[in-house]
């Protein structure tokens, strides 16, 4: 049976991250809380807002109601990375080779590991940003759509239109498919590697009863799970034309209680399910097969994080009962 170190926190704690085997707790008041040989905590910003992990580097970033972007790194020490001031930092994103993200009302800068900035101006605010996998190239999320920016070049912009409200985007860790949730419950997406010239194909993946918080890709990019049903609805991404036709596989359903994050497994095909009610469930997609984390808590799990090693799950709630799931039990 797994076993479960809680860690109380007072108020909402919007993320937990795992950096080697060290887990993060990210508050919404502004502190970072970590669990290295004792409970230690760093303040960081007067509010957080926004937060991504920078696997590369072994550090995550944080964006604050200070208009403030900071690195945290592994021994919890907080390093400045740029400042907007007077601006709150909706949403930021990690790059590739230490490349930082960070967007707020209609601006996305990108600043890049020589510590040069550029900035990106949309006509609606910008809610979601993401960096290709390959290349230095960004996704805006945005009112109607997406726009593609190059960060290094001066190549022109490509527009992803699709009516309606965008506030997350991620790429396929393969980089051939781009997708959003959106503020209608939905998911939409795009296939990016169509013939030169050719009009990316669209993806419509409807018929949730939630607003989609969390989304997930598994270990080789086959599946993405996604929050905002009963169950986790995972959608197949393995064939050429990703989930298009497709039916997606629903994973621990719950009568009536909503999934509010998802987390794949680092190395395997099993995914961590949070729901509102502060359950977590672990399921293998080979066979279906449920395995009970954590029992019902006091709030909704909002963020969920596998240790390199993939023996430990952290989870943050919203209403501060976070702790550290050891499954090698």
């Amino acid at each position: 049976m797994p076993t479960v170190a809680p860690l109380d926190l007072e108020g909402h704690v919007l993320a937990a991250h795992f950096l080697d085997e060290t887990p993060f707790f990210v508050a919404s008041s502004g502190e970072i809380h970590r669990l290295d040989m004792g409970h230690k905590t760093e303040a960081a910003h007067q509010g957080i807002l926004a937060t991504a992990l920078d696997s590369a580097t072994n550090s995550f970033l944080t964006g604050g109601e200070d208009g403030k972007i900071n690195r945290i790194s592994a021994d919890g020490s907080v390093k400045l990375v740029a400042e907007a001031p007077r601006k709150w930092i909706m949403a930021v994103a990690a790059g590739p080779s230490g490349a930082v993200g960070f967007a707020h009302g209609k601006t996305a800068t990108v600043v890049t590991s020589d510590g040069k900035a550029r900035d990106f101006t949309e006509e609606r605010t910008i809610e979601g940003l993401a960096f290709a996998p390959k290349g230095l190239r960004v996704a805006l999320a945005r009112y109607n759509g997406v726009t593609l920016q190059w960060v290094a070049t001066n190549g022109a912009p490509v527009d992803l239109d699709w009516k309606g409200a965008h506030n997350q985007v991620t790429f396929s860790p393969d980089g051939r498919f781009l997708v959003t949730a959106m503020q209608e419950n939905a998911l939409h997406g795009w296939k990016l590697d169509g013939k030169p010239g050719e009009e990316a194909r669209h993806m419509r993946m409807t018929g949730y009863p939630a607003k989609i918080k969390s989304t997930s890709w598994s270990v080789k990019g086959k599946w993405l799970a996604s929050s905002g049903a009963p169950a986790a609805i995972v959608w197949p991404f393995s064939a050429k034309d990703g989930p298009m036709g497709k039916a997606p596989l629903e994973l621990g359903t719950r009568a009536n209680i909503m999934a509010t994050s998802v987390a794949f497994h680092p190395n395997e095909e099993v995914l961590a399910i949070g729901y509102i009610d502060g359950m977590i469930l672990g399921v293998r997609l080979a066979d279906e097969k449920e395995a009970l984390l954590r029992r019902p808590g006091k709030g909704a799990i909002t963020s969920m994080s596998w240790s390199k090693s993939g023996k430990r799950l952290a989870f943050a709630s919203e209403a501060g009962d976070c702790g550290v799931i050891d499954i090698s039990a």
